[in-house]
């Protein structure tokens, strides 16, 4: 296989989402990508270091992945698209779609899908020292729905798995905002 011209840090997590996406995570290692790669696994260490900074770029793709909100959308339809959009992408890797439910996002890029939501909840009037919590439970939520789902764990059909992702978000978000309304009462 001919080496890359120039290897930068996107074609080695490209190469990993790919083969992750083939294989699976179990497959998955430093050796495996740099064979994909045509290179030595040294040549990937200056571009992603060690395997855990592997994953993290893993999970950066994912989330990157997700557009960010049309400006001017209200808060509920941010939160909608983001979450149409990661059952989306669980639906495109359903075997490293799970690296979201275990690891942080923690790269920059990763980042911008939190803030994302952090801004869009903010704008649902979730006040600031609950943010984060509120995240969590909301992002925990979508994406374990997402994985559940692109896993095959419902066995219901597609029509079927919208009705329920619209019924038991509209009642976390109900949960979340009301809650935080009825606090600042």
């Amino acid at each position: 296989m001919p080496r890359p011209a120039q290897l930068d840090r996107m074609m080695v997590l490209t190469a990993a989402l790919e083969l992750a996406d083939e294989s699976g995570l179990g497959e998955l290692s430093m050796r495996a990508v740099a064979r994909r790669l045509g290179v030595t696994p040294m040549a990937l260490y200056r571009h992603v270091g060690e395997k855990q900074a592997l994953l993290d770029g893993l999970v950066e793709m994912l989330l990157v992945e997700l557009p960010l909100p049309r400006a001017g959308a209200g808060w509920r339809d941010q939160l909608g698209q983001m979450a149409a959009a990661l059952r989306d992408t669980a639906r495109r890797h359903p075997s490293v779609f799970p690296l979201l439910l275990m690891r942080p996002a923690v790269t920059p890029a990763a980042l911008r899908a939190r803030a994302a939501v952090d801004d869009a909840l903010r704008e649902a009037g979730v006040p600031e020292p609950e943010v984060r919590r509120a995240e969590r439970m909301l992002t925990t939520f979508v994406i374990g729905f997402a994985a559940s789902e692109s896993g095959g764990r419902f066995g219901a059909g597609t029509e079927q798995l919208d009705a329920d992702f619209a019924w038991s978000s509209e009642r976390l978000l109900h949960a979340i905002v009301e809650d935080n309304s009825d606090s600042r009462t």
